[in-house]
């Protein structure tokens, strides 16, 4: 897999800790509740259609799904006014840093972000410093029988996928915006893959490879991020290898 798929990876195999202290929970029902915004209709609007699958993989309650789609729609007058907010950034080692935010309080969230690069060996930077080397794509994370890896990865290819990067039994598949649903539509129809995650990001062009010790004070500054309670999602053009992975996991 690529570096991004990596740290990916990373995040997903602590999601279930995540999910027991309530954070993940939390910030799927936040993007539920933002995407619902733009419609309550999940066969109308793309957004809410991913953000509520993204909730079922993670074995949210349906009551907590339905609860955010009606504070998101204004059937829920108690509903928070969340507002979504990005920051860029440089990490140590000059890496570039992409933060989503949804949060109530604009003063509060670009404080602890600025903390939190500061205290990290990072600071943030003007809109568009950044920006202009990521892409948007959609990234679909399986596992997959030994046997089949060159069969799904053509199937994954011939569906509509741009790129497959394949490490053992995992295969990380990137799409296009548009070309994510056809994608993924076509992997899960096959019994011999597992999805273990998808999502929209914004992958990087191009990745910094940057010493190892500057590399794992990267990744724990995308660590730190991501734990901000008002963080969504966290992009960083950080090139993550197996061994960067294995380390910092030791940390």
């Amino acid at each position: 897999m690529s570096g991004h798929s990596k740290w990916s990876t990373i995040k997903h195999k602590k999601g279930a800790l995540d999910a027991k202290k309530g954070k993940l929970f939390t910030k799927l029902s936040k993007e539920i509740i933002i995407a619902a915004k733009e419609g309550s209709d999940p066969e109308m609007n793309f957004r809410l259609r991913l953000a509520i699958q993204n909730a079922k993989d993670a074995n949210m309650p349906s009551d907590n799904i339905e609860r955010s789609i009606k504070k998101g729609s204004g059937e829920d007058s108690g509903s928070a006014n969340f507002e979504e907010i990005t920051y860029e950034g440089y990490g140590p080692g000059g890496t570039a840093f992409i933060v989503q935010a949804l949060t109530d309080n604009k003063n509060r969230t670009a404080a602890e972000v600025r903390s939190c690069f500061a205290k990290n060996g990072g600071n943030l930077a003007e809109s568009g410093s950044v920006s202009w080397n990521f892409e948007t794509k959609g990234v679909i994370d399986t596992t997959v029988f030994p046997e089949k890896i060159d069969e799904i990865s053509m199937a994954g290819i011939d569906a509509g996928a741009i790129d497959v990067d394949v490490e053992e039994t995992n295969i990380s598949f990137h799409t296009s915006y548009q070309g994510f649903e056809a994608v993924r539509k076509s992997l899960e129809s096959d019994e011999s893959v597992t999805i273990d995650r998808s999502e929209i990001e914004l992958v990087p062009n191009t990745f910094a490879d940057v010493e190892k010790d500057i590399a794992i004070k990267t990744m724990k500054l995308l660590e730190k991020l991501e734990d901000l309670d008002d963080i969504q999602k966290v992009f960083s053009n950080l090139n993550i290898t197996t061994d960067l992975v294995n380390e910092f996991q030791e940390t």
